[in-house]
C-alpha cells in the first residue's frame, strides 16, 4: 500500500475508534476500507486488522476500567471462551466461505437491533444472571466468529449480551476487554498461518487509540436509553451494509 492509499483510512480509522469505544461496534468497517480503499488482499486486511484491536482493546479496557464499567466477574469466563475461539478462527480463516459467516452475522445484528429498539432500558436483566459455561460458550462464539470477520470481538459480543438482556454499558465495557484475547490468539494464528502488515496494523492502531479514548468518555456522558438506542441504530445500519455489499459481491461474482 502506497501512502496515498493510506490516506482517506485516517478520518475512517479515527470514526471507527469512536463507535468502537462508545458502542462496541465499528470494526466491520475497517477491513472493507482497507479492501477497496487501500487495495489490500482481504486475508492481509482481516490479519492486520486483528493485530490493531490488540491496542485498541488495551485503550478501551483501561478507560472503561477507570471509570468503574467492567463486570470482572464476567470477563474471565469471557476470556476463557474467546481464546480458543479466536485461535481456531484464525486457522479456518483460509478454508470457511467469509459470506456464510457474514450473513449470520447480519442476520443476527438486524434481528438485535430490532429487539433492541422494543425494549426499554429498565427491562434489562442483571448480568450476573448469566452461568459460566453460558458466558465461556459466548466468548467461544464471539473468539472464533470475529477471528474469521476481523471484526475484533464487539460487533458480536455486544449484540448477544444485549439480546440476553444485559445493561448495554455492562455489555460495551466487555467488549472492551475481549478485544485482548481474541486480537492476541488471532494474532498469533495468522503470523504462523497468514500475512499481517505491521506498518498498516500500527498505524491503524494508533487511530484506533486516539477514537476509543474519546468514545469510551462519550459512552460515559449520555443516558441508558440513548446509548441503548445508539447500539440498536448502530446494529441496524451496519447490518443493512453488509447486506449491500453482499448483493453487489454477488452481482459481480
Amino acid at each position: 500500500m502506497g501512502s496515498l492509499a493510506l490516506l482517506p483510512l485516517i478520518p475512517i480509522g479515527l470514526l471507527v475508534g469512536v463507535l468502537i469505544g462508545c458502542i462496541g461496534i465499528g470494526g466491520v468497517l475497517l477491513v472493507p476500507s482497507l479492501v477497496y480503499l487501500g487495495g489490500m488482499d482481504v486475508h492481509i486486511a482481516i490479519a492486520s486488522c486483528m493485530f490493531s484491536y490488540l491496542f485498541s482493546g488495551a485503550m478501551g479496557a483501561f478507560e472503561f476500567a477507570k471509570r468503574r464499567s467492567i463486570r470482572w466477574s464476567m470477563c474471565g469466563w469471557l476470556c476463557a471462551g474467546a481464546m480458543p475461539g479466536a485461535y481456531l478462527g484464525a486457522l479456518s480463516l483460509s478454508f470457511i466461505p467469509g459470506i456464510a459467516l457474514e450473513l449470520l452475522i447480519v442476520c443476527l445484528m438486524m434481528f438485535v437491533g430490532l429487539h433492541a429498539l422494543r425494549r426499554e432500558p429498565s427491562q434489562a436483566a442483571p448480568a450476573a444472571t448469566l452461568s459460566n459455561q453460558r458466558l465461556a460458550a459466548i466468548g467461544l462464539l464471539t473468539g472464533a466468529g470475529s477471528a474469521l470477520s476481523g471484526t475484533g470481538g464487539p460487533l458480536l459480543l455486544v449484540p448477544i449480551l444485549v439480546w440476553l438482556q444485559v445493561p448495554v454499558l455492562t455489555a460495551v465495557g466487555l467488549s472492551q476487554v475481549i478485544q485482548l484475547p481474541v486480537a492476541a490468539l488471532a494474532t498469533a494464528g495468522n503470523a504462523l498461518h497468514g500475512t499481517i502488515d505491521l506498518t498498516v496494523g500500527a498505524g491503524i492502531a494508533v487511530l484506533l487509540m486516539l477514537g476509543v479514548m474519546l468514545g469510551a468518555r462519550l459512552a460515559h456522558r449520555v443516558s441508558a436509553g440513548s446509548l441503548k438506542r445508539m447500539v440498536a441504530i448502530a446494529l441496524l445500519a451496519v447490518g443493512i451494509l453488509l447486506v449491500l455489499r453482499l448483493g453487489y459481491q454477488a452481482s459481480i461474482g
